[in-house]
């Protein structure tokens, strides 16, 4: 696979997502955004079989043919307020491959980037607790705030300092979740987080988020 940054806002491209494997599908079609994506390489092959077992999910109602090559996506733009921080808007990845580090890999993989355009930071708001824990590994840091939908607002330096996050703000915003008093999967995890350190971030476990295809961009 390869990562891959398509375009920054507010010209950016549009990506047509199936929607029955991408949670936000329609949020990729905008062009006010920017994006970047993980995708299957060349040397991988063709996709695999689709819904149903046939070739229907590679065509989209309106007949136009969905980017069937796409294993995770991340829409950006520059924060309404402050326009030297980023904000990932939405990050999505493919349903049958969730819980294997792309979303974390693609934020990581973005935020340099942001930097060498000018952006100080990089700010998401996450809606539960595996989004806020995957982001976390991303560098991310909740910044004591929520937004207007309630969502927990985290950031960080579009380029990461060496060193390890603060446990009491991680630990404080999984408290905010348990006090919603969330179903399983949720519960479980938040109770099985307990007191825990904040995880691991990509960086510190070798994740090169300049390089992550083992080769250098040639566009940066």
């Amino acid at each position: 696979m390869e990562y891959a940054l398509l375009g920054w806002p507010p010209d950016g491209p549009t990506l047509r997502l199936d929607h029955r494997r991408f949670a936000y599908a329609g949020k990729f079609v905008m062009s006010t955004t920017g994006k970047a994506v993980v995708r299957r390489s060349g040397a991988e092959g063709p996709p695999e079989g689709g819904v149903g077992g046939d070739d229907a999910r590679q065509v989209a109602p309106d007949g136009v043919a969905y980017d069937t090559d796409v294993l995770s996506a991340l829409a950006f733009d520059a924060d309404h307020t402050d326009d030297r921080t980023l904000r990932y808007r939405y990050v999505t990845v493919r349903s049958d491959l969730r819980g294997e580090g792309l979303g974390p890999r693609l934020a990581a993989f973005v935020a340099p980037r942001a930097a060498d355009r000018g952006y100080d930071r990089v700010a998401i708001a996450v809606n539960n607790p595996f989004a806020y824990e995957a982001m976390y590994k991303a560098g991310f840091a909740w910044t004591g705030r929520e937004s207007g939908l309630a969502e927990l607002v985290l950031d960080r330096p579009a380029r990461l300092p060496e060193g390890s996050p603060d446990a009491e703000p991680y630990r404080a915003g999984l408290e905010r979740y348990r006090e919603r008093d969330l179903g399983d999967p949720e519960a479980s995890f938040l109770t099985a987080r307990v007191g825990a350190d904040p995880p691991e971030r990509l960086v510190n476990a070798g994740f090169d988020p300049l390089d992550p295809d083992g080769r250098r961009d040639p566009d940066d």
